[in-house]
């Protein structure tokens, strides 16, 4: 059963004049990754902020696990990841991780198997004492995820977690917050659409301060029609169009973007569109690239019908 984490009632911020945020209302649910999208200065690092107990709003009420940010009630339960987190450079990983699990009130023994543990999880035991200068960008990243998972905190705001990170780091930070995810509810505030899409099954879109939605839900499957993208080499568009509208089952074809096919059908009169999509693909020996389930995340944010 779901339990409410997250209550927002008229939430307001302002910085030198300026509304950071403006009358924004939401309630979230303890479950799967919830990603937080929006332009640069749409307010997430604010909402963030406040959410951490960093920031106080200037008006309106925020409510985590029946608490106020900040409050004594919440030490252990929450954690955070500022985009702009830095280490040490002067201290070893388990020296830091071990400070912090101490500040949580551990005793010294307890810390040391927490650090270790946490240093487990990123996949980085071997670098225990290792300092922060030696480590690469996407290794000191997973050791400032590791710091956010100390205690095991029910909470977990993560700002821009995969920044600057290779391919591979990427993933490896993807796997660790997926595997994490039975335990903790992860907020992340992202400008990568694809792995937001990947990871989360319920988005909030922030817009010039406002919450312009309360949320999206990524699953489609319940929908009474379902969409198919497809990523195309060059190929003619409108015949392209023209063939797919042709199999049994498609509503509508659509082509938002260059080499970008989106595909509506009904899945009561043709449950294997895939299979008949990639036929009159190799039919018409049409280059093909990739072929995904459902509408992009950016297509449902900032498309929508």
């Amino acid at each position: 059963m779901r339990s409410s984490i997250i209550q927002c009632q008229r939430l307001n911020h302002v910085y030198s004049g300026k509304a950071a945020l403006s009358n924004v209302n939401f309630e979230l649910d303890a479950g799967e990754p919830i990603g937080l999208v929006g332009p640069n200065g749409a307010g997430k690092t604010t909402l963030l902020s406040i959410l951490s107990g960093f920031l106080r709003p200037t008006s309106g009420t925020v409510r985590l696990f029946g608490h106020p940010p900040g409050a004594a009630q919440l030490i252990g339960k929450i954690s955070a990841l500022p985009q702009d987190a830095r280490l040490d450079p002067g201290f070893t990983l388990i020296e830091q991780l071990v400070f912090y699990a101490r500040l949580q009130g551990l005793t010294k023994q307890q810390a040391i198997l927490e650090a270790n543990r946490v240093l487990q999880e990123v996949s980085l035991k071997e670098a225990v004492h290792e300092k922060p200068l030696v480590l690469s960008h996407g290794m000191a990243k997973r050791v400032a995820i590791a710091q956010a998972l100390i205690g095991k905190p029910a909470l977990i705001l993560l700002d821009e977690p995969t920044a600057g990170l290779d391919p591979v780091n990427v993933r490896t930070v993807r796997a660790i917050i997926a595997e994490q995810s039975s335990e903790a509810t992860f907020i992340i505030s992202s400008h990568n659409l694809a792995e937001l899409d990947r990871l989360c099954r319920q988005i909030l879109l922030l817009e010039n301060g406002m919450m312009q939605t309360e949320k999206i839900s990524i699953n489609e499957q319940q929908a009474a029609t379902r969409f198919i993208t497809l990523q195309m080499g060059p190929s003619p568009v409108q015949e392209v169009i023209t063939k797919f509208k042709g199999i049994e089952g498609v509503l509508q074809v659509t082509n938002p973007q260059k080499n970008e096919f989106i595909v509506e059908y009904d899945p009561c009169l043709q449950p294997h569109m895939d299979q008949q999509l990639m036929r009159c693909i190799n039919t018409h020996h049409w280059q093909y690239r990739q072929l995904s389930h459902g509408k992009t995340l950016e297509e449902k944010l900032f498309f929508k019908d």
